[in-house]
């Protein structure tokens, strides 16, 4: 489907003014060519009629006084009715003009531009002939001829019209620019709706528009403080909601770790024990089975090693008594001992996290080790990078990894959704990018209220 342009509302507006008004101007403009050229052919034709019946007349003197007289005479007739570019005739019977008088056109002031003059020719006769019959005692004689030189009749349409036709042409270009300017001022307020929407959209949803003069602009208003409300009710709520199941999971996940430390563990420490007191037993009785009382113990020796990782994920350090600062040091230090190299996590912080509320460290903790997770596993990543911000309004988290492109499980699985949970649980931001060439960006934004604000700023 094709892209059509898109203009600015005002300029649109502006510019089906302009041809509403064009096209009002050019019908008065054609309204009055039109009346000039009636006025132009009813004068010839008014002209016409007076010398046929000043012709009539002297057709009848003549036969009264039974005197031979010139006929036809135009001289008596041409001198009262008689202007520029006007010329007169009297044509006989049988089709010969036996007399005719013109008079000069005298140039005109201000010629009629060529474009006009072909227009106005192309759209009227200005050269059409009007005539009358000349009947005495009902003999046709002949008949008058007037007509009007066309470049006359042209320049005095231009002097009529001409003169509307350039001050329309004026008059438009100023009240394009009039009305750009009252819709300019009129929908100034367009601004803060526009400006409100990217604040909505950016999930600042405390954005609220000022009252507005115009009654449709009010109802808009009206409606968008309503929505931003709801939004924000139905968010808090989701968020409150959000961090009871949070809570929740964690409590499940302590509980699933103190079972797995309290019975699974304590069968594997069985295990070995019994491994190590068979193994007694073969030296003496059965060397032969002594490998496979060291393959037991081995076996039992990896799954203590897992169930030892597997408690530390479930059940980690307590952030607020440790903070989160030492915390996530000691997370990324143990991801670097058990990748053996393979994997290599660095960790940077720049401002104080020391008095931040127990939840956000909590929270943030939890992000990291999903993204570490993640990263380790799932991509493939060698190398691993973690900076955390403290800002004046906000907390932001940069972790980017080179692993590999395009992972489905490293975008849509648990761990980036837990992820969203917590972060929309705290009502902030994140985004997640994988590179087309490898490697992978998590940024994670979360504001801080005032009461958030008001410890950090004295501890710092």
């Amino acid at each position: 489907m094709w892209n059509r342009p898109r203009f600015d509302l005002k300029v649109r507006l502006t510019l089906r003014v302009a041809a509403i008004s064009a096209a009002c101007f050019a019908a008065i403009s054609a309204y009055f060519l039109i009346t000039a050229d009636r006025e132009a052919h009813a004068r010839i034709d008014s002209i016409a009629a007076i010398v046929a019946k000043s012709l009539e007349l002297q057709q009848g003197k003549i036969q009264w006084a039974a005197s031979p007289r010139d006929f036809p005479n135009l001289d008596p007739v041409a001198a009262y009715v008689m202007t520029p570019g006007l010329c007169l005739a009297f044509r006989g019977p049988s089709g010969e003009m036996l007399q005719r008088f013109c008079s000069g056109a005298p140039a005109p002031a201000s010629p009629s531009p060529q474009v006009f003059a072909a227009f106005y020719r192309s759209l009227f006769d200005p050269g059409r002939e009007a005539t009358r019959p000349v009947i005495v005692r009902g003999t046709r004689l002949g008949e008058t001829v007037v007509s009007v030189d066309p470049a006359v009749q042209t320049a005095e349409a231009w002097h009529e019209a001409g003169r509307l036709m350039i001050a329309l042409a004026i008059a438009l270009p100023l009240l394009c620019l009039l009305v750009y300017a009252a819709l300019a001022r009129a929908l100034r307020p367009t601004r803060l709706i526009r400006t409100g929407l990217e604040r909505i959209a950016a999930n600042d949803l405390s954005a609220r528009l000022p009252p507005f003069d115009l009654a449709e602009l009010s109802a808009i208003r009206d409606g968008f403080n309503h929505l931003a409300e709801s939004l924000d009710n139905a968010l808090a709520e989701r968020s409150e909601l959000t961090r009871k199941l949070i809570a929740l999971q964690d409590d499940e996940r302590r509980h699933l770790a103190r079972e797995l430390h309290d019975e699974f563990g304590q069968s594997l420490a069985a295990i070995r024990a019994l491994a190590s007191s068979a193994r007694q037993t073969a030296v003496q009785d059965c060397p032969a089975l002594l490998s496979e009382c060291d393959g037991i113990a081995r076996t039992a020796t990896g799954m203590m090693e897992t169930l030892r990782g597997t408690l530390f994920r479930l059940r980690p350090p307590d952030v607020e008594e440790l903070g989160l600062v030492a915390s996530l040091e000691g997370l990324v230090a143990g991801w670097n001992g058990r990748s053996r190299g393979e994997t290599r996590f660095s960790i940077r912080f720049d401002g104080a996290f020391e008095t931040l509320p127990a939840a956000i460290s909590a929270n943030l903790y939890r992000i990291v080790q999903e993204a570490l997770t993640n990263a380790a596993k799932h991509a493939g990543a060698t190398k691993v990078d973690l900076h955390l911000t403290m800002g004046a309004n906000e907390i932001a988290l940069a972790i980017d990894d080179d692993g590999r492109p395009n992972d489905a499980s490293s975008k849509s699985g648990m761990g980036l959704l837990g992820m969203r949970e917590r972060v929309a649980a705290l009502r902030g931001r994140m985004s997640f990018e994988v590179g087309a060439n490898g490697g992978s960006a998590l940024r994670v934004v979360i504001p801080l209220t005032a009461a958030e604000r008001h410890p950090l700023e004295h501890a710092a």
